[in-house]
């Protein structure tokens, strides 16, 4: 308490009487996801977006701060999805997509990004998207155009020529390919290059086949381990991170191996790949909800029944992995996928991580504070609702620490000290 009285001090001996830029938020508790304990009636300094103080409700707070006050609610961080593909949409599958403008997609992003917000996730990592669209919707949420969470975007993932990065849909004479395909060690460091040159914060490349392409199995390796070397040393160089698609067992461990930072989907990792992940400390983004609304809709969204296959052989399979890794200890985040399911509905993966194994902290924590840190300097400010951290908090009623489900209905979303959606 003492701290916290000393924070409200210097910024009132600084500052004089608050500014617009100052509030205190107040519930009746708050969860602290690093400790897994509650604290009752907190109140909580913003001042310009960022948490300056944490302590209880009853102390001296800056004179003139804006108050939001949730009485009745609990405050937990805003919440990270790792994995999300903002410019698509589950209701197009197979070649239904076809019959709109290319700049369809650009334009219902902004829907789904002001679903995510409204579902409480103020941050997303958008691994993959056409044409520049999420490089673009980032810098209209940054200059206040559009509402939608913190966007770390990946601009074009690639692979292998052929391969589940690449357009597989189409015969010869159409010539479509990804322009990004790499087939050589050489090809991804220049990849790498030319995609951060224009927007890319994060590298994702497909090292084994997909669920949702044409041509491609799932277990199949498509990028060998000298190729995403190449990637992951080249990002590193730049400063960025790599995440890779990777569900079959030899392109994951060839992965972990090549120093990629998450592995994404990991379905059929094996013994030996966990064993591996552990070792290096790899981080596994497992997106073991999505299976639910694939087989129950995909059919009718214009899904290729072999796509649908594919998706039945890999989805129990993948959650019997999730609990195995981590049973064993590995790390895990929080992704979804989202873009394969209706974007806003990303919290129910909570409940499904839950059934397999995790705590409801365990779960929680994957999208706050084990996220942030996968995030690296890009996370150092998330994740968390601790004193220099951003701002972002999500208020729900009840206890998620005893039902996770909670999370799946978020009425208050605040994000950098400003309220984004209130629907008490």
């Amino acid at each position: 308490m003492r701290s916290f009285l000393a924070a409200v001090t210097a910024l009132v001996a600084a500052a004089g009487p608050a500014a617009a830029d100052t509030a205190v938020v107040t519930a009746d508790r708050m969860l602290d996801v690093a400790s897994g304990r509650y604290l009752e009636r907190p109140a909580i300094i913003v001042t310009d977006g960022r948490i300056t103080a944490v302590g209880r409700q009853g102390a001296p707070v800056p004179a003139g701060a804006r108050r939001i006050d949730l009485p009745g609610l609990t405050l937990l961080p805003g919440l990270i999805d790792m994995h999300v593909h903002l410019d698509s949409s589950p209701l197009y599958g197979g070649y239904t997509g076809l019959q709109f403008n290319d700049r369809f997609w650009s334009a219902i992003q902004v829907t789904h990004a002001r679903r995510t917000l409204d579902a409480g996730f103020t941050t997303v990592r958008n691994l993959g998207s056409e044409a520049w669209n999420d490089v673009g919707l980032r810098q209209a949420i940054e200059a206040g155009h559009v509402a939608g969470p913190r966007v770390i975007s990946a601009a074009y993932s690639f692979g292998a020529t052929g391969g589940h990065c690449d357009s597989t849909y189409f015969p010869p004479s159409m010539a479509e390919a990804n322009p990004y395909n790499i087939n050589s060690p050489a090809d991804a460091r220049r990849s790498v290059r030319e995609v951060r040159k224009y927007g890319a914060q994060v590298i994702k490349i497909c090292a084994t086949g997909g669920v949702f392409s044409r041509n491609t199995e799932p277990g199949a390796q498509q990028l060998s381990l000298e190729e995403m070397t190449a990637v992951a040393g080249e990002a590193h160089l730049q400063g960025l991170q790599v995440a890779a698609h990777a569900h079959g067992a030899s392109g994951i461990k060839d992965a972990i191996r090549a120093g990629v930072d998450t592995i994404e989907h990991a379905s059929l990792i094996d013994e030996e790949g966990v064993r591996l992940a552990k070792a290096r400390g790899a981080w596994l983004s497992m997106d073991i909800y999505n299976t639910d609304y694939t087989q129950a809709e995909g059919k009718k969204n214009g899904v290729l029944e072999d796509n649908l296959r594919k998706d039945r052989d890999i989805g129990e399979a993948q959650r019997q992995n999730f609990a195995r890794a981590h049973r064993a200890g590995v790390r895990h985040v929080y992704g979804t996928d989202a873009g394969v399911y209706p974007h806003g509905d990303n919290a129910r993966q909570f409940a499904v991580m839950v059934r397999y194994g995790m705590t409801p902290l365990e779960a929680i924590r994957t999208a706050t504070v084990n996220a942030a840190e996968a995030l690296g300097t890009q996370g150092r400010d998330l994740g968390a609702l601790a004193v220099g951290k951003q701002a972002d908090m999500v208020a729900v009623r009840g206890d998620p620490l005893a039902d996770v489900r909670v999370l799946e209905t978020v009425p208050v979303v605040i994000k950098a000290g400003v309220v984004a959606k209130d629907a008490r």
